[in-house]
């Protein structure tokens, strides 16, 4: 592996309920086709809608790539804008997922913190990929849910310290085509990992100067 590159890990989530066809990885797919940079080394997996393969999964993708940043991404069949998620949520996940199963403790991680934020800036993010002119509305929410897509947030955030995020997008064709949702991420992402740099150059300066 090239170790100039920097390594992005990007999920979408496989086939639940009435999304037969899941646009999040219609999306994640798009934006492999489209790439990030030169520099970056991206990586795609399609998630399964269960608890417990999300908690082997999530922790293998950590490990094994050592990635700057992991993004998920879900659909949101009440969303119409392409929504970033600011936070995951620890407690309150009753609904069952695609086994039937849903865990006892009703937590992603017994004794964890209730509320982990992204260190991302999801704000930030927001204004500067809507003044672009991409042609596709993003918003921010505090609310992923308390299903596999808040579950899985959670869980990434809580290995990462805070280094993952997470993007909601609407189902295909409502209003978006899966050719606008893979540039959205791709947009997205990359003022992610623009954010990220200018963090690490300011973490290097004040180093410099102590």
């Amino acid at each position: 592996m090239d170790n100039s590159k920097r390594t992005v890990v990007v999920t979408g989530f496989g086939p639940f309920g009435e999304h037969t066809v899941n646009a999040s990885w219609v999306a994640v797919q798009e934006l492999k086709k489209l790439g990030l940079s030169s520099e970056v080394d991206l990586h795609v997996y399609e998630v399964p809608v269960e608890y417990q393969k999300v908690q082997s999964l999530v922790p293998s993708l950590w490990k094994q790539y050592h990635p700057l940043l992991v993004v998920h991404v879900g659909v949101s069949g009440m969303a119409t804008t392409v929504t970033l998620e600011k936070c995951g949520r620890n407690h309150g996940y009753k609904g069952l997922d695609n086994s039937s199963f849903c865990p006892d403790s009703q937590c992603c991680v017994v004794g964890g913190p209730d509320c982990i934020n992204s260190i991302i800036d999801m704000e930030s993010v927001c204004k500067r990929v809507n003044a672009s002119g991409l042609g596709v509305a993003v918003s921010v929410s505090k609310d992923a849910g308390r299903y596999l897509c808040d579950f899985t947030y959670y869980t990434s955030l809580y290995l990462s310290h805070g280094r993952s995020a997470f993007i909601h997008v609407p189902p295909l064709g409502k209003p978006y085509s899966k050719e606008d949702l893979g540039r959205a991420l791709q947009a997205i992402i990359q003022e992610m990992l623009e954010l990220l740099d200018q963090a690490e150059e300011k973490i290097h300066c004040q180093q410099h100067f102590h």
